[in-house]
């Protein structure tokens, strides 16, 4: 009665009330919050406060959506965004991109708890059998297209693969994303193999990545930068890919099967090859007086500008800004990175998005004299990590996802 009398005069509900009359968790209220579904109050003593209308129309909305089948929703306990912010398992993500190595997350995403630091080896043959199906490409190939061939290569080495109890998905992870690594083709002479963190860790995943891309000696604290991007991408809830992948997962697809889909769905246009579209972008503004000309005539031509904005985020990518302080810290007074600032610049003068995660990769990839390509790998590399988590999760349901057309052709049956 108490409930029922306040919403009456208030018209406003509490953050736990809101999201009991939507049927989701509150983590999931605050998701449709940063994505402008629905808007919050704050009260006095500080506590989220919730219109009643505007619950009643999200759910209005959400019932609409699932009688018309454009909404599948999966429930997960990996990533959580909420306010503008990432959470793994409850982690903030810009805290563990740089107080964590790539490989502790990866495994804490996919057991939920941080193991203890060490070096992921790939199993010797299958790496070799990897390695020796790259070299017969040319060099022009792109990396992510390098990642796809290797995959099934490595699958097709792994007589357990079909294991997909906890245990062996970690091992098998733990193998497939070193092999992954060490199957690009070494561009590094001396290249790094350490990340240096509180503890460091030789031979890391980021180091390798590093070695395998650009020729170039990292700057101190630059592999760093390239460790916290993978930890930033590791995971986004449900993307394409992650779907793609996760469906598959639902029919007991190896690891290495759910890795391959996933990586098919990254060649569309609208998801890892925005940032090659960087990469394009930024090879052409050799200059910091380059950067609104290069801008201007991809908008004369109507084309979209590549590595702005962001659905989920209306303020601004959180990731974008971390990471971009990370490169600021390596690649300071550096010509390459006075001209990324000034292609943000131009953008924010002209009241453009803000950079998003596919723009901060492709300036990674820029700084760092990466090969073309290199920022679709560092995601696909990252999202690798994802991929298996979500898969880990699907073979404990064992339930498989069957969604349903409505369909609309032509009349069938006794109507027609």
């Amino acid at each position: 009665m108490q409930y029922t009398l306040r919403v009456m005069v208030g018209a406003l509900l509490t953050a736990q009330e809101a999201a009991e009359r939507l049927g989701v968790k509150p983590a999931s209220l605050y998701a449709y919050v940063s994505r402008g579904l629905v808007q919050r109050e704050r009260a006095a003593d500080g506590r989220s406060l919730f219109a009643l209308t505007d619950v009643d129309r999200l759910g209005r909305r959400g019932r609409r959506d699932r009688a018309s089948g454009t909404e599948l929703r999966i429930e997960s306990a990996l990533t959580a965004i909420a306010e503008d912010a990432i959470f793994y398992r409850g982690e903030d993500v810009l805290v563990l991109a740089v107080s964590r190595t790539f490989e502790e997350v990866a495994e804490f995403l996919w057991t939920g708890q941080f193991p203890e630091r060490q070096p992921w080896a790939a199993d010797e043959r299958s790496r070799a059998a990897a390695s020796s199906v790259q070299a017969a490409f040319p060099a022009s190939v792109l990396p992510l297209d390098r990642l796809r061939v290797a995959v099934p290569a490595l699958a097709a080495l792994d007589a357990m693969r079909y294991d997909t109890g906890e245990t062996a998905v970690v091992v098998t992870g733990r193998r497939l994303i070193a092999a992954m690594a060490d199957a690009l083709p070494r561009r590094g002479r001396s290249a790094p193999l350490r990340v240096r963190l509180a503890n460091p860790v030789s031979d890391s995943i980021a180091g390798r990545l590093w070695a395998s891309l650009t020729e170039a000696s990292a700057p101190i604290g630059a592999v760093e930068a390239l460790n916290a991007a993978l930890v930033l991408v590791a995971d986004h809830e449900l993307s394409v890919s992650t779907l793609a992948a996760r469906m598959a997962a639902s029919i007991a697809a190896d690891p290495y099967a759910v890795v391959t889909i996933g990586l098919s769905a990254l060649g569309g246009a609208m998801l890892a090859v925005a940032s090659l579209a960087v990469e394009d972008l930024l090879a052409e503004v050799s200059s910091p007086e380059r950067a609104a000309e290069a801008i201007g005539e991809r908008l004369r031509r109507g084309d979209r500008l590549p590595g702005f904005g962001h659905r989920l985020y209306p303020s601004g990518d959180p990731r974008a800004p971390a990471l971009l302080e990370l490169l600021r810290r390596s690649w300071r007074g550096h010509q390459r990175l006075d001209a990324i600032e000034a292609v943000i610049a131009a953008c924010e003068e002209r009241g453009l998005p803000a950079p998003n995660i596919d723009f901060m990769l492709a300036s990674l990839a820029h700084l760092a004299g990466m090969q073309r390509g290199a920022s679709e790998a560092i995601f696909a590399m990252a999202r690798t990590a994802g991929w298996l988590a979500h898969a880990l999760e699907e073979y404990a349901r064992r339930t498989s996802i069957r969604p349903r057309a409505i369909y609309v052709g032509v009349p069938v049956g006794p109507e027609r």
